[in-house]
């Protein structure tokens, strides 16, 4: 047996486990991973963070990112600050501003005075085989069926895949059902987060979404990004957007095509721990 350092942190209700990678060595199984994950028997997270030495110069640290079933993902906008909140609580760097590796892209993070984190995150993109959607259809929004009625939506990548269905209304249950079919429908070959926005006004929205291998969260960082930035894609929203979620309000600013998105939230430290696991 040997034993692993974590910290267990939360960005708006969006839990996870946050792993110093550069003192320690992390070599978890996706088995492992899942067993964590168990709100039961294990940690209990939406995502396990890992801050890890960066391959490359033009980044500060690597951002490793895993989902409740042990997948690897490209992006997490709450992970994103909170990551950026633990390497500065833990000595790992000084600096308020450094950038994170994630999977080839990089993610610049600030950490401001009243304790809120900004992070900027990568233009957008909406080409459909970027995602990758298969299909034959030439513009958005794209359709599937889906429980005998078609459902209508947007694309957008903004590190990680995005499925952005317009509502009147938020229903949980839609949600958890409709999100699930779309999120792991056989034309997402990799699979999609599927956001649910109900708009307000051009200055306010609400979102639910279901993510790619965690399923119903009380909020998802990159998928406000994502639904702030159809919304202004398709005329219906400004450049700076409240998104409220479940687990409460994100800001996210986007001026449009060529600009990278700009999230500003909280992060919050919840409790330090120690497991004790099987070596390999």
């Amino acid at each position: 047996m040997n034993t692993l350092q974590f910290v267990k942190m939360q960005g708006l209700g969006n839990d996870f486990m946050v792993i110093d990678g550069v003192r320690q060595v992390f070599n978890l199984s996706r088995q492992q991973i899942q067993e964590l994950a168990d709100r039961h028997y294990g940690v209990g997270f939406d995502q396990l963070l890992v801050a890890a030495p960066s391959p490359t110069p033009e980044a500060d640290f690597a951002y490793l990112i895993f989902n409740q079933d042990g997948s690897p993902a490209e992006q997490c906008g709450n992970g994103a600050r909170c990551i950026a909140k633990f390497i500065h609580k833990y000595n790992l760097d000084h600096k308020k501003t450094f950038k994170l590796w994630t999977q080839g892209k990089i993610t610049l993070v600030h950490l401001e005075d009243d304790g809120n984190v900004t992070v900027q995150l990568s233009e957008p993109y909406f080409d459909p085989l970027l995602i990758p959607f298969q299909t034959t259809e030439k513009q958005a929004p794209f359709q599937l069926a889906i429980a005998g009625r078609p459902w209508e939506f947007y694309l957008i990548g903004i590190g990680n895949p995005h499925a952005v269905i317009l509502v009147d209304t938020i229903e949980t249950k839609t949600v958890e059902t409709i999100g699930a079919e779309i999120s792991k429908h056989p034309s997402f070959p990799q699979g999609v987060n599927v956001g649910f926005m109900q708009i307000n006004s051009s200055e306010h929205i609400f979102l639910r979404v279901y993510e790619r291998g965690a399923g119903l969260t009380l909020a998802c960082g990159s998928g406000a990004c994502a639904a702030a930035a159809i919304g202004r894609k398709v005329g219906l929203l400004g450049p700076r957007v409240q998104v409220s979620q479940p687990g409460g309000d994100l800001w996210i600013n986007w001026q449009g095509p060529t600009f990278p998105v700009y999230m500003r939230g909280p992060a919050q430290f919840v409790y330090e721990g120690i497991i004790h696991k099987n070596t390999p």
